[in-house]
Parts: C-alpha cells; sequence; structure tokens
C-alpha cells in the first residue's frame, strides 16, 4: 500500500482528449516556469468549488484554448489515481469530437496532433500516460 493514500486533501482535475475527424487527438505542451514543464499533456485543469467536471473542463478549453465546447459534447472515457507527496491526483478524463474555434496555446507553449498511438513517443506527466492504452482502444479505426 502506498504510504502517501490518503493523506492531504484529494486533487479534482479534468482534461479532454480532443479528437479531430482524422482520429488526431490534442495535446499541449506545459509551458516552462511551471510544474513539469515541457512535458505534453491533455488540456484541462482543476476543479473548482461548486463546478461539475463538465462545467470546469468547458470553462478551462475556453481559458486554454479559446474553444467552445457544450457541456454535452464531453463523454467520460478514464480516470487517473495518483498519491502525489502533498495530496492525492484524481484526474477525468473526457473525449471530445465537437467544439467551435481552432485551438490557441493560450497556456502552453505548443499544441500537437498525434494519433493515439505516437502519444507513447512524447514524454507526458505520470498521471497522463495510462491515457494512451485508453485512447487507443477508444479510438481504434480511426487513422
Amino acid at each position: 500500500m502506498d504510504k502517501n493514500a490518503g493523506r492531504g486533501p484529494l486533487l479534482l482535475v479534468v482534461a479532454a482528449a480532443l479528437v479531430d475527424r482524422d482520429g488526431r487527438v490534442l495535446v499541449q505542451q506545459r509551458p516552462a516556469g511551471t510544474a513539469m514543464a515541457g512535458l505534453w499533456e491533455f488540456p484541462g485543469g482543476k476543479v473548482e468549488a461548486g463546478e461539475t467536471p463538465e462545467a470546469a473542463l468547458v470553462r478551462e478549453l475556453a481559458e486554454e484554448l479559446t474553444l467552445e465546447v457544450d457541456p454535452t459534447a464531453v463523454i467520460p472515457l478514464t480516470f487517473a489515481s495518483l498519491a502525489l507527496p502533498e495530496r492525492h491526483l484524481l484526474l477525468l478524463l473526457y473525449v471530445c469530437r465537437d467544439w467551435i474555434g481552432e485551438p490557441a496555446a493560450l497556456a502552453a507553449d505548443a499544441l500537437a496532433w498525434h494519433y493515439p498511438g505516437a502519444l507513447r513517443g512524447l514524454a507526458m506527466p505520470p498521471a497522463d500516460l495510462p491515457f494512451i492504452a485508453a485512447l487507443e482502444t477508444a479510438l481504434a479505426g480511426q487513422g
């Protein structure tokens, strides 16, 4: 058993696998000066008090990428649970195939579209890594 399990507050975070018509997924590169700078991740962020995860994801996609997303367009896919030194991370991954606008890197150093299998070649945060296999399965046959 992890000695950090159950210690500290729960950090609830949402992320989106934005999937284009070719079956590619959008990832963003964490900016310099932030934790895990340079790593590639799925866009998203923290769920604020009083927010549903879906509302938080819609807000984060607007703030980070300038995208307009209907909350009904984000479909839960999987989650990751990770004990951190001061808190416990619960990261919820949603798939989204429908949005308005072109992604702009407002909170990232770069954006890139990759087929799910190609994500294995990117340096990603530990909590994001299990999502690759789930995306490969969910998007099989698309690219």
